[in-house]
């Protein structure tokens, strides 16, 4: 290469005065030569690039040139902030110095190959190298630390990391700058796209591409085996995904589901298109559905008769794909269409449709629909108090299982914005959503074969401001305060026993179309210029969406603008102009939520459990409950709860003290590790009244903590009555929080989102919130000037590093092939656990059922692993007959159930016993292998017949009062159960003393505990939420079902009513009064003024004077 003056700009190399003092300012600073930035600096510098470098000597010179500029020990030391000629130099200068080195590495770089190994490694691989698309395994290890979600690293940071890779000799170690550099290029050409946007209203934000995101699932063969295309018919008929519930199977739209079926023999079959069967019958498929493991579907008989064909639509047939034997290609190629149809068969629409649109759009390829779940939140960008409000999107693969949807690996933020509302983010990625109606995203897989999808939106389970923003709705202190229905009017309306007893059931249910209606109604009222107007309007139907109130305020300034520059215009001159203005306009005024086929805002945004019932009425209780406690009740409490039993719970150890002192700052586990323990606990620190409303809270929790739901009717009627006894207990409590609390009365609406969507935890926001924390270390990284963009562009590659290291393809954008990480990389993830946490990614491997763990070996007071069978409780046992008491075994410390629960030493499970088959309850005393098979010695307990009358719980006796055990394999273990102690009946107090740990350690402070009395009887809990379904399947229903607190609801509501107006007409004659009061004070206060005060300081005086005659004067 050869270099002469005045080919710096070639190079692209600038002249900025500002660097060049920066430059003088290093030098002088460090007492060191810097060449300059023009062309001395290829004349003045220590090397010349005047000849081509060929020798080795020369690179090497070249290299530690390199070196000396990039990396010196004292310049290094005085960054750490010693050395002896540290200067107190600032950041920002040496980062300006780099990015000036790296601006003149690359240009220099892109001439030379030489200079281009040395400043940024070794060159790209190919995709069959080791660890494509990275150029080591070193480049790697530094690319996965700089992408971690949970482990944001700084610049700075970086930059210590390559030193100390370099100190240590780690072969193949980058320069920052050419990390940064493999980082950008692959973003680039492999990356999520960060798309820029600009809403209507004119406010610029970035979002990343969804459709590149929901291919990574298609194009990943450990995410592609999970995901769901069809409804399903479970053939156990337990609902426990999306797909079984009553939205997939019978309420979408039939548009928006996959709209083909790719058969065995290659044909692919649409829905509404002509289809025949094996046996000659002629049918219309309208949904495909997953029965027994096959695919089938819901299709109308079709008959033709002399060419005529007829549509059959009074009832639709279950069809096999099996049986399917000819698609509307093949009939139309053997001539079997019919000629004409009849009138009826031409009014169902069917026959306009054939061909189906989208066999065309598919191209030939197998074509379906992926849903997502869209979730809008609020978020401060900042770690600390200071709010630093962000409007959060994220989206879940609705296609996949709850259980990969609740890892933080699937779940995505596709865009954030200061300045973007949630529908205005959302109105940008419906664009990306329908885009893929018409051009459906192309995977191909490992195999090499295509795929299409198209995008839909399912649902948004936000919270409920959130969701009322979503559904057009006023909000949660309006009139007509739930989003789902017309429930609600003004608070003298709400106290009447009609108005009162309403707000317990749910309304008239909402619509998008109404809504939509009703928007349109408040534009057009806007063209008048009278505010008042649509504020009653909106107040009186409960309709008012943030997106069009930003044009409606528009429309009223365009009203008053044009009143001012032309007086003579008249109302209706006016109203005109604007009609024609807002129907030339109207697409931009309306969300785009209103608009998104297949998705209804106030169907689709179900009750939310996490916000609705522990951040709403279990605070509600909580709070009515610990406030009006007394210290010695307040430590009582904190007693019980830390002698609490947590086996079975799936809680973390309890830290009683710190729940109990930040009572009121209390988050998501804390209140679950509540709600689960309370009723053992709060039993006489409570009146009746509340404790009736901790034992419904606690029983509809739990139901609602199901995983799965094996009878829907019976299911749905006991969450009903749950959450009718809940709403009937704050009614006892306090009747104003029933019309001025929209979340009791969002409890009637839990029954009909179960029905569609299936458990309610499916559809939990905890796995988004608990992302939050991901985004806000994204944003305190970013460069506060563009945060959008910088934040979406480092989820972006998170998303990329997370799919390669996956095993995942993609596609690369420059040259349109998909390609896949390179050997080593596709298995590394698998042997790191580690890795794995911190990407959130969990592979749910099932433990063997039945497999134990045994205790260490070498742990100090471990003791003898090993030991006969007759040293321990199965000498007692009532089948000891059946082992040898002689033979050793080795002490174990768990057992897997059949549950997959990892049960200790003293759970409570249910268990398979080996004498009948029958199901019972035992405490596990010890667990026990001897390599060929594992035995679990249990101490027998028997379930009562009837309810404990005071608690409303099963509870557990000794046989006879008998100690009992018995021996069962491990395989016998089903699942473990929480119980806990009665200590009401045992009268069990804090007698106990101890000494307190501190640091892990004792620390000499004496502290109380409580001792159970006795060990006789004892609590099945069934406000656990853990495998509170398997307790039910094996409990009688008669000691699980709720039972209603009123027998004639609407009767006591009447009474409850009655009692509320007499307090509201209190409370607003107590107000009265004390208004009038206050009145009468200031009135004494101004007529005191009128007379001089005594004693008062001449420079106070003046001043107090002017406000005296200035109050005087108001008041004559």
């Amino acid at each position: 290469m050869s270099l002469r003056k005045g080919e710096e700009t070639a190079l692209g190399l600038k002249e900025l005065s500002f660097e060049q003092n920066k430059m003088l300012k290093f030098k002088k600073e460090n007492n060191r030569d810097i060449p300059h930035l023009t062309t001395d600096f290829w004349t003045e510098g220590d090397f010349t690039l005047d000849d081509k470098i060929d020798d080795t000597e020369e690179e090497t010179q070249l290299e530690k040139e390199v070196d000396r500029m990039l990396y010196n020990d004292d310049e290094l030391a005085g960054t750490l902030g010693f050395g002896d000629n540290f200067e107190h130099m600032h950041l920002r200068e040496q980062e300006d110095y780099e990015q000036l080195m790296g601006e003149m590495m690359e240009n220099a770089a892109n001439q030379d190959h030489v200079a281009d190994q040395i400043f940024n490694g070794v060159s790209m691989t190919s995709p069959a190298a080791e660890w494509f698309p990275w150029e080591s395994k070193t480049m790697f290890i530094l690319n996965v630390l700089d992408t971690m979600p949970r482990m944001r690293i700084s610049d700075n940071l970086m930059k210590m990391i390559i030193w100390a890779f370099r100190e240590c000799g780690v072969t193949n170690t980058p320069s920052f700058y050419a990390l940064r550099k493999a980082q950008t290029d692959l973003r680039k050409s492999q990356g999520v796209p960060s798309i820029e946007c600009k809403s209507v209203q004119g406010k610029v934000f970035y979002i990343n591409d969804p459709r590149t995101i929901i291919a990574h699932d298609w194009a990943n063969p450990s995410i592609r085996k999970h995901i769901h295309v069809y409804p399903e018919i479970p053939a156990d008929g337990i609902i426990r995904e999306v797909w079984h519930a009553g939205k997939w199977r019978k309420d979408l739209d039939l548009d928006v589901l996959s709209p083909m079926c790719d058969s065995e023999n290659g044909s692919h079959y649409y829905v509404f298109e002509l289809t025949r069967l094996c046996d000659g019958t002629f049918v219309i498929p309208l949904r495909w559905v997953v029965s027994k493991g096959t695919v089938h579907a819901d299709a109308f008989v079709v008959t033709v008769s002399d060419g005529v064909g007829h549509i059959d639509n009074s009832k639709a047939i279950l069809i096999s794909t099996q049986d399917l034997n000819g698609n509307y290609l093949d009939l139309q190629h053997e001539n079997l269409l019919p000629k004409s149809w009849t009138d009826s068969s031409m009014q169902t629409g069917y026959v306009g449709r054939m061909p189906n649109q989208y066999r065309q759009i598919a191209g030939g390829d197998p074509l379906y629909t992926s849903f997502i779940d869209f979730f809008g939140d609020d978020v401060s960008g900042n770690r600390s108090k200071s709010w630093n409000k962000h409007n959060n999107s994220y989206i879940t693969h609705r296609n996949l299982p709850r259980k990969l949807l609740q890892q933080e690996f699937h779940i995505h933020l596709i865009s954030t914005s200061q300045h973007a509302t949630i529908p205005e983010q959302y109105a940008d990625i419906k664009k990306v959503i329908e885009e893929t109606h018409e051009n459906p995203v192309r995977v191909i897989d490992e195999n090499g074969l295509a795929t299409r999808f198209m995008i839909q939106a399912h649902a948004d389970p936000s919270d409920n401001p959130a969701q009322s923003e979503v559904a057009s709705h006023i909000g949660v202190k309006g009139n007509h305060p739930c989003r789902k229905c017309g429930a609600g009017g003004s608070e003298l309306e709400k106290s009447t026993d009609d108005g009162f007893h309403a707000m317990f059931l749910p309304g008239i249910a909402r619509n998008r179309n109404d809504m939509k209606s009703e928007l349109e109604a408040q534009v057009k009222l806007s063209c008048r210029g009278i505010v008042s107007h649509i504020e009653q309007r909106q107040t009186g139907t409960g309709t008012k969406d943030a997106y069009t109130q930003y044009w409606i305020d528009e429309i009223i300034n365009r009203y008053k603008a044009m009143r001012t520059l032309d007086p003579s215009l008249t109302r209706n001159e006016i109203q005109a102009k604007l009609l024609e203005w807002v129907a030339a306009n109207s697409e931009k005024f309306y969300s785009a939520f209103l608009t998104t086929k297949g998705f209804d805002p106030a169907k689709d945004t179900p009750v939310e459990i996490l916000h609705t019932i522990l951040l709403g009425v279990l605070k509600y209780i909580w709070y009515y409950s610990h406030s009006k406690w007394k210290p010695a009740q307040k430590q009582l409490y904190t007693h019980r709860l830390q002698a609490t039993n947590i086996q079975g719970l799936s809680i973390n150890p309890i830290r009683a003290e710190y729940i109990m002192n930040y009572a009121n700052s209390l988050v998501g586990r804390q209140l679950k590790t509540i709600i689960q323990t309370a009723l053992f606990h709060v039993y006489d620190l409570v009146d009746e009244t509340h404790f009736l409303a901790w034992k419904a809270i606690g029983s509809l929790a739990a139901l609602l903590w199901h995983i799965e739901i094996e009878d829907m009717d019976q299911y749905c009627n006991d969450v009903a009555i749950a959450a009718a006894n809940v709403q009937d207990a704050f009614a006892l409590i306090d009747p104003t929080k029933i019309i001025r609390k929209v979340k009791i009365h969002l409890l009637a609406h839990l029954p009909e989102d179960i029905r569609a969507f299936g458990p309610l935890l499916g559809v939990i926001t905890e796995s988004f919130e608990s992302y939050n924390a991901v985004f806000r270390f994204c944003s305190v990284l970013s460069n506060h000037l563009a945060p959008s963009r910088d934040i979406a562009r480092q989820t972006a590659d998170q998303e990329s590093m997370k799919n390669r290291l996956t095993g995942g393809r993609w596609q690369n954008t420059q040259s349109g092939e998909w390609m896949s990480a390179g050997k080593a990389l596709q298995g590394f993830m698998n042997t790191q656990p580690v890795l794995q946490a911190m990407l959130g990614w969990s592979d749910h491997r099932t433990p063997q059922s039945g497999s134990v763990v045994k205790l260490p070996v070498g742990k100090p007071n471990a003791g003898t692993r090993e030991i006969q069978l007759i040293e321990t409780n199965a000498k007692l046992a009532i089948n000891k007959n059946q082992f040898n008491l002689t033979s050793t075994w080795i002490k174990c410390k768990s057992v897997i159930a059949a549950s997959s629960d990892a049960c200790g030493i003293g759970a409570w499970v249910f268990f398979r016993s080996p004498i009948n088959e029958k199901t019972l309850i035992g405490r596990i005393n010890n667990i026990l292998t001897n390599e060929k098979e594992n035995i679990v010695i249990l101490e027998e307990f028997e379930v009562s017949s009837a309810r404990d009358i005071f608690f409303d719980l099963p509870y557990l006796y000794r046989r006879q009062g008998e100690v009992s055990f018995i021996i069962a394999p491990s395989a016998n273990i089903s699942f473990i159960q929480n119980v806990q102690h009665d200590c009401r009946t045992g009268k069990c107090a804090a007698t106990g003393t101890r000494n307190r740990k501190q640091e892990r350690q004792e620390s000499g402070v004496i502290e109380n505990f409580i001792e159970h009395t006795s060990d006789d009887r004892f609590l099945i809990n069934l406000n656990a939420f853990h495998n509170a379904h398997l307790v039910r399947q094996v409990l009688p229903c008669e000691l699980t079902k709720p039972i209603p607190i009123f027998a004639d609801r609407r009767s006591e509501h009447n009474k409850i009513a009655q009692d509320l107006r007499r307090n509201l007409g209190k409370q607003k004659e107590d107000t009265t009064k004390k208004w009038q009061e206050t009145q009468e004070k200031k009135r004494k206060a101004l007529e005191a003024s009128d007379e001089e005060p005594e004693g008062v300081e001449e420079e106070k005086g003046t001043v107090a004077r002017k406000k005296i005659t200035k109050r005087a004067r108001r008041q004559t």
